[in-house]
């Protein structure tokens, strides 16, 4: 035999009549959050990620961030992407005006991690490039011969 239906309330809503307790509660918006503890949390910002600066170390005149430029994490990946893909650019220019290919071009993205607000940013980059010049001058050989037999037995190693 099943007992009789006992009424174990649970805060302010009856087991018994579950929609006349529904009534009765407080403190609660349309969407059933404690109205007490919802409040909107503002992101400070961070000061690290504020004052930090990019700059171009290489030796390639003419690309950007030759001065210190900030840049948001949230875009760091897509500036300096760019940035880099300059330095891609410019190794093809010049291969280009000297009779000479590029055997290759590649970027390598640094990314880190802000230490006081943990957001992910790229921190910086790095572009390597090789351009094989065309050997077929013959002036250009002669130099390089002459060149080489000038310099030959320049690192000798007198110990030996």
């Amino acid at each position: 035999m099943i007992g009789p239906i006992r009424n174990y309330p649970v805060g302010n809503v009856s087991m018994v009549n579950p929609t006349e307790a529904v009534g009765k509660v407080r403190n609660v918006d349309a969407v059933g959050r404690d109205k007490a503890s919802v409040f909107k949390v503002e992101k400070a910002e961070c000061q690290t990620c504020k004052n930090r600066k990019y700059v171009d170390a290489s030796n390639d005149p003419n690309v950007s961030f030759k001065t210190p430029t900030h840049i948001s994490p949230r875009s760091s990946y897509a500036i300096v992407s760019a940035h880099e893909q300059e330095h891609v650019t410019k190794a093809y220019n010049t291969a280009g005006k000297k009779d000479g290919r590029v055997i290759y071009a590649s970027v390598s993205l640094k990314m880190s991690v802000c230490p006081e607000c943990h957001t992910p940013y790229v921190s910086g980059g790095v572009t390597k490039s090789q351009i094989k010049y065309d050997t077929t001058n013959p002036y250009e050989n002669n130099r390089k011969s002459l060149e080489g037999s000038v310099l030959t037995g320049i690192n000798t190693d007198l110990k030996a």
